[in-house]
């Protein structure tokens, strides 16, 4: 655990594994690690957004869940960012398959549910 840590923040201290792998590849690493971060950040953003714009919904608190919701999520897109970076680059280096991960279903499957159920409140308040 401490190694893959070590490999965030200090990459440059960690022993060399592998084969240099083309720069294309590694760039192109980066620029996925990027992209995932701008979509942490939208989901941060779109947090701050409900809790500040958001009118009252029918349920209590429910533009307060959905907030902490989307703040929590974009933290984790983060996290599962700079992790999966990682793993990508020591995959390329060691000529192994790169890691496969759940994580973009899972992200697709959380803001599509939570997309039904704000449809859901918006539905019940205009019908009251």
């Amino acid at each position: 655990m401490f190694g893959a840590l070590r490999q965030w923040f200090d990459p440059e201290k960690q022993p060399t594994v592998g084969r240099t792998p083309d720069y294309r590849f590694s760039l192109a690493n980066e620029r996925t690690f990027l992209a995932w971060i701008r979509t942490g950040l939208a989901l941060i953003a779109g947090g701050l957004a409900c809790a500040q714009f958001l009118p009252v919904l029918g349920v209590a608190h429910l533009r307060e869940i959905i907030a902490i919701a989307l703040i929590v999520l974009g933290g984790m897109v983060a996290l599962r960012a700079v992790d999966h970076w990682a793993r990508t680059e020591r995959a390329m280096r060691l000529g192994q398959e790169l890691p496969g991960s759940k994580f973009p279903a899972i992200l697709a499957l959380a803001v599509a549910a939570g997309a039904l159920l704000l449809a859901a409140a918006v539905i019940i308040k205009a019908a009251q």
